[in-house]
């Protein structure tokens, strides 16, 4: 995603010894079991009796998966990692799994990349649907580390977060009361960024230029969609974002959200404005016609580091984020 900011030159990509430290999160990630039940029990009672209970720390185990990955760049072998594991994830619960393929120009080396986004299909009878999302890719490099812009970018927050969202909300769709067919969308190459004039969103575009084009591989008419990223920040402030906002047919779907979190007391969703984040949610809208927004802590301080490490995010904001969604499904119209 992108707010009106630098992103540094060219670099090249080296694999280094932060998935040590990932793995140590995984060794203790236990700790983190009943800080995130109570998260989750203590929103339940604002929220209606038949809610299945989003597990965060379910959600968490989740993003320590992905990021013992390692980096996950577009075309590299941590996304065709991440490609099988997610493809695995949702088949096993019972959706439809769509690989979009496509290929673009490397920015430096112009070879021809490899990418696909994931589409998961719930209740394919439905042709009224909406539409969860994310994207999956990790940026190349921590581009704004202060000690090593070329070194190693798991991307814990800024890719794995909205990803371990959606895994968890797999298990609970079908339980789900939702009068439209779902969709989740994993979009490859939302950063695949070397230079600051590269272009972003190259998955969220392809996937809207084909739903434009009605040359999905399935039918679909969808009435919005909602975009997730970094919302697994241990300091969880989600405000709304200003292009959402500004467009009369998004702005319902912004309220709508924000007043679902004030009913369930998910007081990290702030209903004013902040920042204007350019993400996949424009390419949605300005190229789909989808009315869509996007949920996102953008207050983040590790935010391109190499520090954007799962210890830096929390089972107990993934499952305030994933109640949030729970409820909306089920009104939703």
């Amino acid at each position: 995603m992108s707010a009106g900011r630098l992103r540094p030159m060219s670099r090249v990509l080296h694999i280094a010894g932060l998935l040590t430290l990932v793995m140590a999160c995984l060794t203790c990630r236990g700790k983190f079991h009943s800080a995130a039940s109570s998260a989750s029990e203590s929103n339940s009672p604002h929220a209606s009796t038949n809610t299945p209970r989003f597990d965060g720390q379910r959600a968490y185990q989740y993003l320590l998966e992905l990021c013992a990955l390692g980096p996950r760049p577009s075309g590299s072998p941590g996304m065709e990692a991440q490609q099988r594991l997610l493809t695995k994830h949702f088949t096993d619960l019972g959706a439809r799994v769509h690989l979009q393929r496509f290929r673009t120009g490397h920015p430096v080396d112009h070879s021809s990349v490899p990418m696909a986004n994931i589409i998961v299909e719930w209740f394919p009878e439905r042709k009224d649907r909406v539409l969860l999302c994310a994207h999956y890719d990790t940026l190349p490099y921590p581009m704004l580390d202060p000690e090593n812009p070329r070194g190693v970018f798991i991307g814990a927050n800024d890719g794995a977060s909205g990803v371990a969202v959606l895994m968890e909300l797999g298990h609970h769709v079908a339980k789900i009361p939702v009068r439209l067919g779902v969709d989740f969308g994993f979009f490859d190459a939302e950063e695949f960024i070397f230079r600051e004039s590269d272009p972003y969103f190259l998955g969220s575009e392809f996937f809207a230029r084909s739903y434009r084009d009605k040359q999905l591989p399935f039918e679909a008419r969808y009435r919005w969609a909602v975009l997730l990223d970094m919302v697994g920040d241990r300091d969880l402030q989600i405000y709304q974002e200003r292009n959402s906002l500004s467009w009369p047919e998004s702005r319902p779907l912004v309220y709508q959200l924000w007043n679902i979190a004030r009913r369930l007391n998910v007081k990290e969703f702030i209903p004013r404005p902040k920042y204007d984040i350019r993400d996949d949610h424009i390419m949605l809208r300005n190229i789909g016609g989808i009315p869509s927004c996007v949920i996102i802590d953008f207050d983040y301080p590790y935010w391109h580091t190499q520090q954007d490490l799962p210890d830096k995010c929390a089972p107990e904001s993934l499952a305030k984020v994933g109640l949030v969604l729970i409820e909306w499904l089920k009104e939703v119209k």
